[in-house]
């Protein structure tokens, strides 16, 4: 019986071989049949496996994940060319995405609905300051600085020098924040409802990481262990919409007072959808406004922007308090320019030193590190490869920032990457943060306002150092973002 399954196994992969070579993809490992390359997949860190596989395979391979076919791109340019094309703005057809998201919201859109949806949120965040033209940016900056500050405030609490994990109350800090542009809303940290909101957040980025074989496994989901992860995460999903239809509700009554007001304009996500609803109404584009779109759009919209910038900023942190001599250097640099009065993003332009640490953060842990997966939305050339329409894309962003010839001991944190010979602070092109193409993250310049004008305030004020640095460490846990372990981090205030 075993040798009749093995006789199977090794004729089913000659033929996925030969019908590569004919149908002219692209190369790639061994399939095997109904799981494809899910087995050769390190659990725990994907991406470097899948680096390892573009280093044999060159900057284009393909390969199956589960039965989905999947073409792996890890060269800049070829990543920005191909997301550029209309025909890759699609979604890969995952369970997960597909299943519990229902193709709603923004990140799991797309076609007319994404279109519509991701110009809304453009335009929402360009009026509230969250873009590079904008009258309201000065505002903008005041807000984002209120809750920097309010992170800097606890830590002044704790006294001169004291020594913590600083996870829980960033989150908090940048969690306030886009509950203010998202919701509207303020909590308190003790206040229930932003605690389970703080909870769902964090174990459903790791349980979607978790859940990845279900996404292209589906039966898998009847297992106990993908079963309970898939409950947790509907559920999550269920309890949260119920929170929102009670928001929802309340900002719908005050919106219809609101209204009267001639020079009304809204100042937060939700009022804004709910005005653009009201405005379209009887229009064909009314169709994108539903009470669900709405829903997994608020979802979006907070749990992408606290988690990437949460992440990113954690491992700021982490990586500054390791190498104090560059931190010496950044903290000379603020005081310098700064003179104790609070950034601004005009500043950052006088601060090469301090924009090149978060460049290099950003290029040496990849918030995503697989990229976020795109789908053909028909058939599509790239490179001299017939690629088929359904076939999912990844930017596999680590291999871009990991690569050796690129950066040269691409381990090593050294900022000075981004330093150019007259001392200016420059941006390489492989160097990709936030994807690139049409889907590019819409909300890129208010990330790096997040970044900077946090990240500044705190070293402003603070000596950033690490006890038993010999424990540190920096590999990371790999959900849908690669997050650093809760670590605790030593502040001492600088001395004036």
């Amino acid at each position: 019986m075993l040798s009749v399954v093995f006789l199977i196994v090794i004729l089913s992969l000659f033929a996925i071989s030969s019908w590569r070579k004919n149908s002219l993809l692209p190369p790639g490992p061994w399939n095997i049949p109904i799981i494809g390359s899910l087995l050769w997949l390190n659990a725990k860190e994907p991406y470097k496996t899948l680096h390892e596989f573009a280093k044999k395979y060159g900057s284009i391979y393909g390969l199956y994940m589960g039965n989905i076919y999947t073409v792996v791109l890890s060269d800049a340019k070829l990543i920005k060319k191909v997301l550029s094309k209309e025909v890759t703005t699609g979604r890969a057809p995952l369970y997960v995405t597909h299943g519990l998201m229902k193709g709603c919201g923004l990140i799991c859109a797309q076609g007319d609905l994404w279109k519509d949806q991701r110009k809304f949120v453009f335009n929402f965040l360009r009026n509230i300051g969250g873009a590079k033209v904008s009258s309201q940016r000065t505002a903008m900056e005041k807000l984002i600085l209120k809750h920097a500050n309010g992170f800097v405030e606890y830590v002044e609490s704790k006294g001169e020098s004291s020594s913590f994990r600083p996870l829980e109350h960033l989150r908090h800090a940048v969690g306030s924040f886009m509950n203010e542009i998202v919701f509207g809303e303020s909590w308190s940290k003790e206040d229930e409802t932003w605690i389970y909101l703080q909870h769902l957040q964090e174990e459903g980025t790791k349980y979607i990481g978790i859940a990845g074989p279900v996404n292209f496994i589906p039966i898998l989901r009847f297992l106990p262990e993908f079963r309970r992860n898939l409950k947790f995460l509907q559920e999550g999903l269920e309890i949260t919409h119920k929170l929102y239809d009670d928001i929802i509700e309340k900002h719908r009554q005050a919106l219809e007072e609101d209204m009267k007001d001639p020079n009304f304009e809204p100042c937060n996500l939700l009022d804004a959808f709910l005005y653009e609803k009201h405005k379209k109404k009887n229009s064909a584009e009314g169709e994108f406004y539903s009470d669900q779109q709405l829903r997994y759009l608020l979802a979006d919209m907070f749990g992408a922007g606290l988690d990437t910038t949460l992440t990113t900023l954690s491992w700021y942190l982490l990586f500054i308090s390791l190498n104090e001599d560059f931190q010496k250097l950044v903290h000379e640099e603020l005081s310098t320019v700064l003179q104790g009065k609070p950034a601004t993003m005009s500043d950052f332009q006088y601060l090469p030193y301090f924009e090149a640490s978060i460049a290099e953060v950003q290029r040496i842990r990849s918030t995503v590190p697989v990229g976020i997966p795109h789908g053909t939305l028909g058939p599509i050339e790239i490179e001299g490869y017939r690629i088929p329409k359904g076939t999912m894309i990844i930017p596999l962003q680590w291999a871009v920032h990991m690569d050796d010839d690129a950066w040269g001991n691409p381990e090593i944190f050294d900022p000075r990457r981004f330093i150019d010979d007259n001392g200016r602070f420059f941006r390489p092109d492989n160097l990709i943060p936030f994807q690139s193409g049409k889907r590019i993250c819409v909300g890129e310049e208010l990330a790096k306002m997040l970044l900077y004008l946090f990240a500044s305030a705190i070293l402003q004020k603070y000596e950033l150092s690490v006890n038993r640095r010999e424990a540190v460490n920096l590999n990371g846990d790999c959900g849908i973002t690669l997050s650093p372990d809760n670590y605790e981090i030593v502040f001492k205030q600088i001395k004036t």
